[in-house]
C-alpha cells in the first residue's frame, strides 16, 4: 500500500478542526490518504487561542472548564473522538501530536532556588544561586482529579523562563534546583551547549514519578482515543533515555505495532541519523534535510543542481525510518522557523515525495486546501499571507495510487532536468517522472524490449503530445519549463 499522511492543520487554522475533518474525511480517503496527523488535542495555557503546543493539561481533551473554555481551539473531546471514529470508518489511521517537553499556565506559585544561564551556552552559569517565585505548580482545579490526581510541582521541572523576585519580574533561562540535580539532563541535543531547555516549565525526565505518570497518561490516552500512532514534538530537547523507556512501554504494554514519528529539527542528516541510531531506530523521523533541499531549490531556481535533490537526506540514508514533507506549521510564512518552499516549486517537490520509491510522504493542509491569514512580520507590522493550494496535488495523489509502484531507476544526470522510472509490479504498470527547474527539458529513457512501441501520455495533462517508444522500448520524454510530467501507458485507464 502506498501510504500517505495528511497533516490536517496549520498554525493559523481558525478552529473547529474536528468537525471540518469529519466533513472532508471521505474526500481525503478518495484522494488516497491512508493516515491523518492531527494537532495536539489537549487544553492549552492560552485556552481556545492555543495551538496545542502551550500544553496545560494532558488529560483535558476539551472536556473541562479550564483556561476560559471547555473546548480547545479545535473542538470538544466528543468531537475529537468522533473525528477519530470517522477516520477509522473510512479506513484512515490517526496520528496524534504529543508535546512532552514542557508545561505552561501553572495554577500556583512556588518559591525555589534557581540560577541563570547564558541563552547561547546553557552550560555557562551567569548568576549566583538565588530564591525566586515561579509558576510551577499544576493542580488542574477544573478537572478535580478525574483520570489522574498527579500534581506537578517544581520537582517535576528542570528549568523556567520567567521568575519573580523582590526586584521584580525577569525573563531568561533559569535552572531550577530539584532533587535530581542543579545541572541539565545530558541526554539531549548539545546545541547551545545543552538543549534540555526549550520553553515554559521544562519537564524533568530524571524524576521517576514523572516517567510513571507519563506512562499512565499515554495508556489512558491511547485506550480513550483509539489513535494508531503519535507524532512526537521537540525531540532535540527530550532525554533519549526517557524516550527509549517510554516507547518500549508503549510497544510492550499497549500496542507492538504502534506507529511513532518524531520531530528532530536539524538540517543535517548526520545529526538525525545519529539520533535515530541512539534510539535504536525505535521511531521514524521527519526528513528535515530534504525539506531544506526543496527550500533552497525553490530559491535558487535554475541555479540549483536538481541531480543533488536527494543528497544528504534522511530518505537517502534511512528510507525505512524517514517521513518526507514539503512544508509544515513551523515552516509556513511568519513562523519562527519560516522556510516556505516557493509556490512554483511545490508541485515539483510533491512529485518527488509522492512518486519516489520508499518515501512515506506527508502532505500539508494549505497545499491541499489553501490558506489565508494575517500575523506580525519581523518588523512588527501586520502582514497578510495567501498560500494557494497546489492545483495538481490531487492528480499527483492519484498518480501515486495508480502508478508509483516497483523498483526505481533514476536519471540524475543533468543539473536542470532529472527523471526516474517506477517499473511497476504485477498489478501496476508504473510510470516515468520527469522534472525541470529551468527551460523545457527531455530525457531519453530505455524501458526495455517488453515495452516496444508502447504509447504514453502525461497523466497530469500538462503535456498534450503522445510519446511512442521504438521497437527496442526507447523513447524521449518531455517536460515543460519549471514543471513536472508523469508519463503513463496510454492504454491504462486514468
Amino acid at each position: 500500500m502506498n501510504g500517505v499522511i495528511v497533516q490536517f492543520f496549520h498554525w493559523y487554522h481558525p478552529g473547529d478542526l474536528w468537525k471540518e475533518f469529519i466533513d472532508k474525511a471521505e474526500y481525503l480517503k478518495e484522494l488516497g490518504f491512508t493516515s491523518v496527523w492531527f494537532p495536539p488535542a489537549v487544553k492549552c495555557a492560552l485556552g481556545k487561542e492555543g495551538r496545542g503546543y502551550d500544553v496545560y493539561d494532558l488529560y483535558d481533551l476539551g472536556e473541562f472548564d479550564q483556561k476560559g473554555s471547555v473546548p480547545t481551539r479545535y473542538g470538544t473531546k466528543e468531537e475529537y473522538l468522533s473525528a477519530i471514529e470517522k477516520a477509522h470508518e473510512v479506513g484512515m489511521e490517526v496520528y496524534a501530536d504529543v508535546v512532552l517537553n514542557h508545561r505552561m499556565g501553572a495554577d500556583e506559585v512556588e518559591t525555589v532556588t534557581v540560577h541563570q544561564v547564558n541563552a547561547d551556552n546553557r552550560n555557562e552559569i551567569i548568576s549566583e544561586a538565588f530564591q525566586a517565585d515561579v509558576m510551577t505548580k499544576f493542580t488542574f482545579p477544573g478537572r478535580m482529579g478525574k483520570y489522574s490526581d498527579f500534581i506537578w510541582d517544581h520537582q517535576c521541572f528542570s528549568g523556567i523562563d520567567k521568575i519573580k523576585t523582590s526586584d521584580g519580574e525577569k525573563e531568561g533561562i533559569f535552572k531550577i534546583y530539584n532533587e535530581y540535580g542543579t545541572g541539565w539532563n545530558d541526554h539531549v541535543s548539545h546545541q547551545f551547549g545543552n538543549y534540555d531547555y526549550l520553553m515554559g516549565a521544562d519537564v524533568e525526565f530524571r524524576n521517576p514519578h514523572v516517567v510513571e505518570e507519563l506512562k499512565r497518561w499515554i495508556k489512558w490516552y491511547i485506550e480513550t482515543t483509539k489513535v494508531d500512532g503519535l507524532r512526537l514534538d521537540a525531540l532535540k530537547h527530550i532525554s533519549t533515555d526517557f524516550l527509549k523507556e517510554w516507547i518500549d512501554y508503549i510497544k510492550a504494554e499497549i500496542d507492538d505495532n504502534f506507529f511513532l514519528v518524531g520531530e528532530f529539527w536539524k538540517d543535517n542528516v548526520q545529526k538525525i541519523t545519529g539520533f535515530s541510531e541512539k534510539m535504536d531506530h525505535r521511531l521514524c523521523s521527519f526528513d528535515v534535510p530534504l525539506h531544506f533541499n526543496f527550500f533552497r531549490a525553490s530559491q535558487e531556481k535554475q541555479g540549483y543542481n536538481l541531480s543533488e535533490i536527494f543528497s544528504g537526506t534522511f530518505l537517502d540514508c534511512n528510507p525505512q525510518c524517514s517521513v518526507s514533507f514539503v512544508g509544515n506549521h513551523d515552516t509556513q510564512k511568519l513562523q519562527a522557523l519560516e522556510s516556505t518552499v516557493e509556490d512554483w516549486f511545490r508541485p515539483i517537490a510533491y512529485a518527488v515525495i509522492l512518486l519516489s520509491e520508499n518515501a512515506y510522504p506527508c502532505v500539508f493542509y494549505p497545499d491541499l486546501f489553501g490558506a489565508e491569514y494575517t500575523d506580525k512580520n519581523p518588523d512588527g507590522k501586520d502582514e497578510k499571507v495567501v498560500m494557494p493550494k497546489v492545483e495538481i496535488l490531487p492528480a499527483l495523489m492519484k498518480a501515486r495510487q495508480k502508478y508509483a509502484y516497483g523498483e526505481q531507476v533514476s536519471y540524475l544526470d543533468h543539473p536542470n532536468c532529472i527523471a526516474w522510472v517506477r517499473k511497476g509490479d504485477e498489478n501496476n504498470e508504473g510510470c516515468v517522472v520527469i522534472i525541470s527547474n529551468s527551460e523545457e527539458g527531455y530525457k531519453e529513457i530505455d524501458l526495455g524490449a517488453n515495452q516496444a512501441c508502447a504509447r504514453f501520455s502525461d497523466f497530469l495533462g500538462l503535456r498534450k503530445e503522445i510519446i511512442e517508444l521504438d521497437e527496442n522500448g526507447k523513447g524521449v520524454f518531455w517536460v515543460n519549463p519549471a514543471s513536472v510530467s508523469v508519463w503513463v501507458k496510454i492504454n491504462d485507464k486514468k
